[in-house]
């Protein structure tokens, strides 16, 4: 009888993203295929604890242990100390195989400042803004509406649209008490289209069809982002050649930033082609998230989509 792949499916973890971890964790742990795959779920708390799969709390060192009984780790921890490169960190020094994308990735591509820089480097059109700190906050003079969003943070978490003056100081306030440093972006009008972009264990890489989001009030926070308010079109009405353009941009960014396994990278699209808004390393990954979305649209279920991430995780440490 074949041997069944020990995976770890990890989740929860030490931010603002932890619920919404938590069902990414959970529906992948359930969506995996009992007869090839062994399950065994980890969680990290609020307060940076470990949990095994009954619940019982453990130190850091007994997690480490219980990864080394493991072929492979699925990390679906979102946001900063774990998708920003911290949970790819203690994987790679635990010597364990894990889907997705390792520690320089992740840090880059969660630092929405220095995503941009790249972006800008390849020749990726992005929103004109500025980086505030603490410190700088209040030199900023409140002149056009604005976007005005945490460096770091995950799942729209502090993100705010100012179209006021008066507005500006809460907004600030919103974004700094989740991170340390805000990004004010001025606002750009155009669809919201994301794609996915995801790796084979042959080196080739699928982009999925892009999923369109429609907003009633313009913006796709936390609340719309996840009360069911928000509908996403897939495959979204393009055009032949904002198609392309998308695609061509989501590779080359995908590229750019070193991503393996899956990645999400969202856009806008306005007359003069697209304009990157972020990229996401671990997006969310229920089946009824953003990015399984878009594969199911492409012919690829949601529990082939994580026999692919294995796959390829387990031919890259081969």
């Amino acid at each position: 009888m074949r041997r069944r792949t020990r995976v770890a499916v990890i989740g929860g973890g030490q931010n603002c993203e932890h619920e919404v971890s938590l069902a990414s964790a959970a529906a992948a742990a359930a969506a995996l295929d009992p007869a090839r795959y062994h399950v065994m779920a980890l969680t990290i708390g609020v307060e940076g604890d470990w949990r095994d799969e009954r619940d019982r709390p453990i130190g850091l060192a007994a997690a480490v242990e219980l990864l080394h009984d493991c072929d492979v780790a699925l990390p679906l921890v979102h946001g900063p100390r774990g998708e920003d490169g911290t949970l790819a960190a203690l994987l790679d020094l635990a010597g364990l195989p894990y889907a997705g994308s390792g520690l320089t990735a992740g840090a880059v591509a969660m630092d929405k400042w220095v995503t941009k820089l790249v972006a800008q480097a390849i020749g990726i059109a992005t929103a004109p803004g500025v980086l505030l700190t603490g410190a700088t906050a209040a030199t900023y003079t409140w002149t056009h509406p604005v976007v005005v969003k945490p460096v770091a943070a995950g799942s729209s978490r502090g993100v705010r649209r100012v179209d006021r003056p008066g507005e500006l100081a809460d907004a600030l306030d919103a974004a700094l008490a989740l991170d340390r440093r805000v990004l004010v972006e001025d606002v750009i009008e155009g669809r919201e289209v994301d794609l996915a972009v995801l790796a084979r264990a042959d080196g080739t890489r699928i982009v999925a069809p892009a999923l369109e989001i429609v907003v009633a009030g313009g913006l796709f926070d936390y609340d719309t982002k996840y009360d069911g308010s928000a509908v996403f079109r897939v495959p979204a009405p393009l055009a032949e050649a904002d198609r392309k353009a998308l695609e061509h941009a989501a590779l080359a960014t995908y590229d750019a930033l070193g991503c393996r396994g899956v990645a999400r990278v969202d856009f806008f699209v306005t007359a003069d082609g697209p304009v990157l808004n972020e990229v996401n390393t671990t997006p969310g990954f229920t089946g009824r998230s953003q990015v399984p979305r878009m594969f199911d649209a492409a012919g690829i279920p949601y529990p082939e989509l994580l026999d692919i991430l294995i796959e390829d995780a387990l031919a890259g440490a081969s």
